[in-house]
């Protein structure tokens, strides 16, 4: 009779990992960056050129904020102490994206990064879309770190959260641990009904698609593109501490998943 039951007890165990693994989406590896040459390959990036908001009024393309250095990608973020004489900016950051290189429309994006702290410092990953506008077509915030944090935050942005308001039906954002001093895992995966975040391997939260009459509530779906980018200053993580700095990001890697349906 026991062998009966053990028997019984280990089919139902495979049976629910069989229905457990059925009801996990399924990816296939389509592009990734190990960062293992000299410099940053520019077959997947190019350089994010300034403009007027908080995040990017001071990129620059100074070849001393970008490097490629033991395996990972190193993004910096200085004081414009004479570096740049003719830059009247106060301080330089640099940022990386693969607009119009690399996009992935349904699938897993996850990043290797390591985050040295400051005081004004708010390095991100994030996606938008490759074509289309700004808050209309989305954008997803794989991960955002203010000065010396040990949470990341992880948003979803749209028409529907910004332009509306509406950020509470459902959540459109939430926060999770991270360990400070060493590399951690950012992941965002895209699907059809949702977007589902986790660091480390653990899920942080999911933003649903839903039935609603108000519009641009859930726009994924479209090819999106990565940034990477060294930031710093801002009403949103203030003051920057000049004595804190210089301050940099690693890339160790990144990865694209393609969705299997």
């Amino acid at each position: 009779m026991r062998t009966y039951q053990k028997l019984f007890c280990l089919l139902g165990c495979f049976l629910l990992a069989a229905v457990v693994q059925a009801g996990k989406p399924r990816y296939r590896l389509v592009w990734k960056d190990n960062f293992r040459g000299k410099s940053f390959n520019e077959k997947y990036w190019s350089k994010i050129p300034r403009g007027t908001s908080p995040w990017n009024r001071n990129m620059s393309d100074e070849p001393s904020l970008y490097a490629v250095d033991d395996g990972c990608l190193i993004l910096r973020g200085v004081a414009n102490d004479g570096l740049c004489p003719n830059d009247t900016a106060p301080y330089l950051t640099g940022g990386l994206y693969t607009k119009d290189k690399v996009t992935l429309r349904y699938g897993k994006v996850e990043i290797r990064a390591y985050l040295q702290g400051a005081r004004g410092a708010w390095p991100a990953l994030w996606l938008l879309p490759n074509e289309g506008s700004w808050p209309d077509g989305g954008e997803i915030d794989i991960m955002e770190r203010l000065n010396h944090d040990s949470i990341a935050y992880q948003t979803v942005h749209s028409h529907y959260t910004y332009t509306l308001g509406i950020e509470d039906n459902p959540p459109h954002g939430s926060t999770g641990r991270i360990d400070p001093d060493d590399f951690n895992v950012y992941a965002v995966e895209i699907l059809p009904d949702s977007l589902v975040f986790s660091i480390n391997g653990r899920r942080t939260f999911s933003y649903p698609r839903i039935e609603t009459d108000k519009p641009g509530q859930y726009p994924f779906g479209t090819p999106y593109y990565l940034l990477v980018d060294m930031q710093l200053g801002g009403n949103w993580v203030g003051r920057i501490e000049p004595r804190d700095l210089p301050t940099e990001m690693r890339i160790d890697w990144v990865k694209f998943y393609e969705w299997v349906p």
